[in-house]
């Protein structure tokens, strides 16, 4: 172990490369261990908190909260997972991520805490660098603090903090192997962000029994979408809401492309509705924000042409909702798939969401020993599908260009190292070097 003298000089790239060695696992799901650590710390949010969790949506869920605060005024917080390119993308405050060197101290205090334990704590990456980022959080004069789930609910380390209003966007099958094998089992992980008294918005249409009774056994105030909230559109180009309280007519809709968009934009306007109180928004607010409101790989479109669509979708229902929206774009002669995607998922059902849809697949490697290889993902297309195999998803997407007329369209997706690949790569284009992407359970 380094001394501590030096460790105060390291910088962010150190630091996150020491937050990977200190636990033998990647996920260790479970509450105690980061709780010692955050009363060692002394660690408390005195502000506003919103928590939002799910299987998909939760990132504009939490764009959606996030705008509309800050287009009322309020200086708000935002800690999200995985990044796409930079780390530091998964803090923002005011709207920007914050810097490296921000980060820095945070870091140094969560390995004092951990270290002045016997025996020092074992935490994980997303631990490590959870309890650093809401210190810097709790220190930053805050009136509002939105919190992403990074997987499950009821044991990850975003549940330390009590949500004064906690959202739950969907339920669907995804880390199956951490979080049960049925909607009823991971509806009641996601379930655990829920406190008593106060508000849980549920955006599932269809929740789990098991989310539903939680919420009933331990007294928090449950608002289910096309119960207590949800909303209506006659066409595309305006929408209405409708909550406990209020009622919005006549909204345009969200800058954020996609057709589950709307639903996460009701949850969002929800869980504000919840908290109109102590954050009072007025209706040009709500406007204003959800017209600002972007998230990068969330059914990104590139300009120019061929049409090239981002997405980080990563698992089934996901997928479904992507193979949805490029139907809702309009025609396209051709459809090429640049698919990278983790082992661990569950990949025939994310290709045969959207497997009608596709010409040509482009398959990649990923930059993780948790990825699938093109070649594995070659066989599960079988021998009949026309596919290419490559050695990263930017050159996937390199060759993709290269066999597209400027009508079809291509569509990067899988996981945040598949968008995040690419997104790298535009972005060393515009300064010198590019950018690498760091482990993540939800990639």
């Amino acid at each position: 172990m380094p001394a501590a003298a030096a460790m105060r000089d390291w910088d962010l790239a150190q630091w996150l490369e020491h937050a990977q060695r200190l636990h033998a696992q990647a996920i260790e799901l479970g509450l105690q261990r980061v709780q010692r650590v955050r009363e060692a710390m002394g660690l408390s949010l005195d502000c506003a908190v919103f928590t939002v969790g799910g299987t998909n949506g939760k990132g504009s869920t939490c764009a959606f909260i996030e705008h509309v605060l800050l287009a009322a005024g309020y200086r708000v917080g935002v800690y999200g997972s995985p990044h796409l390119v930079d780390f530091e993308e998964r803090c923002r405050i005011g709207g920007q991520p914050v810097q490296a060197r921000q980060l820095t101290p945070h870091m140094l205090a969560v390995e004092q805490a951990r270290s002045s334990l016997q025996p020092p704590v074992a935490l994980t990456y997303f631990e490590f660098t959870t309890l650093a980022i809401l210190r810097l959080l709790a220190g930053a004069g805050l009136d509002a603090v939105v919190l992403e789930v990074g997987m499950g609910g009821r044991l990850d380390a975003v549940n330390l903090i009590d949500a004064d209003c906690s959202v739950v966007t969907g339920v669907a099958l995804d880390h199956v192997e951490f979080l049960g094998g049925d909607r009823e089992a991971i509806g009641f992980e996601k379930a655990g962000i829920f406190r008593a008294g106060r508000v849980a918005v549920v955006a599932d249409p269809d929740p789990p029994r098991s989310l539903l009774e939680h919420a009933q056994r331990i007294g928090a105030r449950l608002w289910r979408v096309g119960h207590e909230f949800g909303w209506s559109s006659a066409d595309r180009q305006q929408w209405d809401y409708h909550g406990a309280t209020r009622r919005l007519p006549g909204l345009a809709y969200p800058t954020m492309r996609g057709v589950r968009q709307l639903r996460n934009a009701s949850a969002a306007l929800a869980a504000l509705e919840a908290l109109r109180e102590r954050l009072p928004v007025s209706a040009q607010d709500i406007r204003m924000g959800l017209a600002q409101a972007e998230l990068p790989g969330r059914f990104q479109v590139l300009p120019g042409q061929p049409a090239v669509v981002l997405d980080v979708a990563h698992n089934p229902e996901a997928v479904a909702v992507l193979a949805e929206s490029l139907d809702a774009m309009g025609y396209s002669p051709r459809t090429h798939a640049v698919f990278g995607a983790m082992a661990d998922k569950d990949l025939s059902g994310m290709i045969a969401a959207i497997a009608p849809l596709v010409q040509a697949w482009h398959l990649c490697d990923l930059a993780t020993p948790r990825a699938a290889s093109a070649q594995a993902l070659r066989e599960l297309l079988g021998p009949e599908v026309p596919a290419s195999c490559h050695a990263s998803p930017q050159e996937a997407l390199r060759h993709a260009l290269s066999q597209v007329g400027a009508a079809d369209r291509i569509v990067v997706f899988g996981s945040f190292f598949t968008v995040g690949d690419v997104l790298a790569h535009r972005a060393a284009r515009g300064r010198d070097g590019g950018a690498q992407q760091a482990g993540s359970p939800a990639a």
